[in-house]
């Protein structure tokens, strides 16, 4: 059954990408918008695309700060009388190899990809409760059932947000509140080219995967849909999905075929480069 047009959907990493993209169908459907990101020169770029009829809020977020989390959580809510959606879509990732990996960039992949979005959906999903009324869309990724060699971090921080969704969606549903948990394979966005070494800084290359990934468009058009149909979980992308029902029903031909395609693309990574 479809539900009403939203009256605030507040939505995380909206400055690019799939954020920026739900911002403008959100705004195409009449809600009114909480935008937040880090970046505020990228959220006020996307202000100026709205249409003029949007009534739009930006709220810059760190979500490694849980102090500010939690002092936005109180302005939007008294901005706003209170959040009809949330979409915890805010997220970092990282290409290095797990020996190589720096516990720092662990902790970061945790505090970004999960502990931020627990404690924004918790200052939330209260006033959710309080209400009777609301929906959490937490933005996780086919990673998070199949976990990718080289991005183990990245993987075990989108683990434990579908775990906690499944957990939150079962205790929610006594007072109305709903949850959606997303599973998106590769989208073309900028998460490959910000994503983190081993030791924390940027790559600043593109991960040839995500840039041949879909639009963020209609990935952000399937999450719209899943969210308006209160569906419990959506996955979607190209074949990568396919890995979701091959460690299912195939776990260990699964994991024999990820370590060899792995295997074979670090050896094409690390291969020096022909002369002309």
């Amino acid at each position: 059954m479809a539900h009403a047009t939203p009256r605030t959907v507040w939505i995380t990493g909206a400055s690019s990408g799939i954020g920026r993209a739900l911002a403008h169908r959100y705004a195409r459907d009449g809600a009114r918008l909480v935008l937040s990101a880090r970046r505020v020169h990228l959220l006020e770029s996307l202000r100026a695309e709205l249409p003029p009829s949007t009534d739009v809020r930006l709220e810059p977020l760190d979500l490694t700060d849980l102090t500010a989390i939690q002092r936005s959580a109180r302005a939007v809510l008294d901005w706003s009388g209170g959040v009809d959606v949330l979409v915890n879509n805010a997220g970092v990732s990282h290409r290095s190899h797990i020996l190589d990996t720096e516990e720092q960039v662990e902790q970061h992949m945790m505090a970004v990809n999960y502990l931020g979005p627990v404690a924004l959906t918790r200052a939330v999903a209260r006033d959710m409760v309080r209400r009777g009324r609301g929906r959490v869309v937490n933005v996780s990724s086919v990673t998070g059932y199949v976990a990718t060699p080289g991005k183990a971090a990245y993987a075990a921080s989108k683990h434990a947000l579908r775990g906690w969704s499944d957990a939150l969606r079962a205790e929610l549903y006594p007072f109305g509140v709903t949850v959606t948990v997303v599973c998106p394979g590769f989208v073309r966005t900028d998460i490959g080219r910000s994503a983190l070494d081993g030791s924390g800084a940027p790559m600043a290359v593109d991960d040839p995967a995500v840039h041949k990934g879909m639009p963020p468009e209609a990935a952000a058009e399937r999450i719209f849909q899943a969210a308006r149909r209160g569906r419990r979980e959506v996955q979607f992308g190209g074949l990568e999905v396919l890995t979701i029902y091959l460690k299912r029903f195939t776990p260990g031909f699964g994991a024999w075929l990820l370590a060899k395609v792995y295997e074979r693309l670090d050896r094409i990574e690390e291969a020096p480069p022909t002369s002309a």
